[in-house]
């Protein structure tokens, strides 16, 4: 049998049969370095189990452990605040619970108050993960636990208020009440869960009478309006009343006050008088004739001072009058 010259003998040629097992070496060395490196956050904690098995808690950082699934580690986040919402979601979620279903928006919103009326709350839970190994292994499905514990929990304060509580005045104590009664039950089933803060978001009527309340709502707020401006009004008139009174008081009491000295005056100066009468009659006549004579001859225009003797004063009058004239 002739061979061509220059085409390849395949029959001939080595087969590399060591880089199929070293290819597969290599990519079980690489799933094993891959499945035995882990790395840890630095706001969470790993907890390890080890043949499912509760093994401890591992730091933030970069650590190793058994491959094949002899070690699983989860990943709690325990330096950050989660939440969950209760009729609605915000884009953006970090917790796995944080929204529920839109489905159930409705059903999980829609609550009876303590007058039997209907309201829609919607509201949100803001939490910490205090102890990792509670928060895992005591309660099955922490979040969704958590989720229906808050549900509760929400019921049974708002069916203790009044629709008009829970819409307008009975917020902020709804919200405190509703985080202590949560974090009881919390507590009793060992979650290892703080609860930061409950609030409410919005709460409104059904839509059928929504517009009836709205009106309310409008009316009512007039009404506290119109009381408010009443009572600006009054504090600003009853003061002003008050310190006008309490003028008038001082004035008359300053007045009765001067009378009174006045008078005591008067009577002192009398009895001081009517001691010297005692003491010298005529003298004293004489002086008080002359002290009124002192006081009354200023405010006399015109004087006429004649003696005993004269028969007439027509002359005299006559004189002053054209001296009146020639003085104009």
């Amino acid at each position: 049998m002739a061979i061509q010259r220059g085409a390849p003998n395949l029959s001939q040629t080595p087969q590399p049969g060591w880089l199929v097992p070293l290819a597969i070496a290599a990519a079980l060395v690489i799933w094993l370095l891959m499945s035995a490196v882990f790395t840890v956050p630095a706001e969470s904690v790993g907890v390890m189990q080890r043949f499912g098995h509760y093994h401890g808690e591992v730091d933030p950082g970069l650590h190793f452990k058994w491959p094949f699934g002899i070690d699983r580690v989860t990943q709690v986040p325990v330096k950050r605040q989660l939440k969950e919402e209760f009729g609605f979601s915000t884009p953006g979620a970090t917790f796995l619970d944080q929204v529920s279903a839109p489905s159930e928006w409705v059903l999980e919103t829609t609550m009876v108050t303590g007058d039997l009326n209907t309201a829609l709350v919607e509201w949100i839970i803001q939490f910490r993960i205090e102890a990792p190994f509670d928060f895992l292994f005591n309660v099955r499905d922490p979040g969704d636990t958590l989720r229906d514990v808050s549900e509760s929990v929400m019921r049974e304060v708002i069916g203790d208020r009044t629709v008009d509580e829970v819409l307008t005045i009975g917020r902020q104590e709804i919200e405190s009440t509703a985080q202590v009664k949560l974090q009881d039950v919390v507590n009793k089933y060992e979650m290892g869960i703080r609860i930061d803060q409950i609030q409410l978001k919005n709460v409104n009527p059904p839509k059928p009478v929504q517009t009836s309340f709205d009106r309310v709502n409008e009316a009512q707020q007039e009404r506290e309006q119109m009381i408010n401006v009443a009572r600006g009004e009054y504090n600003k008139a009853v003061p002003r009343a008050r310190g006008e009174a309490d003028q008038g008081i001082q004035a008359a009491e300053g007045y009765a006050i001067q009378r009174v000295n006045e008078a005591e005056g008067d009577v002192n100066r009398f009895d001081a008088l009517l001691a010297e009468y005692l003491k010298a009659p005529d003298i004293t006549k004489r002086r008080l004739y002359l002290e009124t004579l002192n006081e009354v001859l200023p405010r006399v225009e015109t004087k006429l001072i004649v003696d005993e003797s004269a028969s007439s004063v027509l002359p005299l009058l006559q004189l002053d009058t054209a001296n009146a004239r020639t003085k104009q």
